[in-house]
This record gives C-alpha cells, sequence and structure tokens, in this order.
C-alpha cells in the first residue's frame, strides 16, 4: 500500500456516515446552491477518508499510523 490507515475503524464509520449527511444537507436542504455544492463535496471527501482509513489532515498533523 501507499499509505498506513491512521484513522480507527469507529471513525472511519463515522466519517462515512458524516459524509452521508454532508451531501444530504448540501443537495437537499441547501438546493444545490454554490454553498449546498461545496458542502457535497466536503461530504464526499469525508466518506473516500473513512473508506480508505487514511485522513492527509491528520497525516500532516503528525496523527500515527494506526497498528
Amino acid at each position: 500500500m501507499l499509505y498506513r490507515k491512521n484513522i480507527t475503524r469507529p471513525e472511519s464509520l463515522l466519517r462515512v456516515v458524516g459524509g452521508v449527511a454532508l451531501i444530504a444537507a448540501g443537495l437537499w436542504w441547501l438546493s444545490a446552491s454554490p454553498l449546498g455544492l461545496a458542502l457535497a463535496a466536503s461530504g464526499v471527501g469525508s466518506i473516500l477518508s473513512g473508506a480508505f482509513g487514511y485522513c492527509p489532515a491528520c497525516a500532516m498533523v503528525g496523527r500515527k499510523p494506526v497498528e
């Protein structure tokens, strides 16, 4: 692998659920406005982070890999 997982399994699950909520909020409550689309895009990033178990921002601040 090119990366080592740096978020735990429960945190991954929360990121996926939170990402789905961000997408729903951006597209449904904000009516797909520019702000809503930006919120939905951040939701996609959160889902990808949770799916792969790797967060680049966590790695930049020095979070250690999960064993």
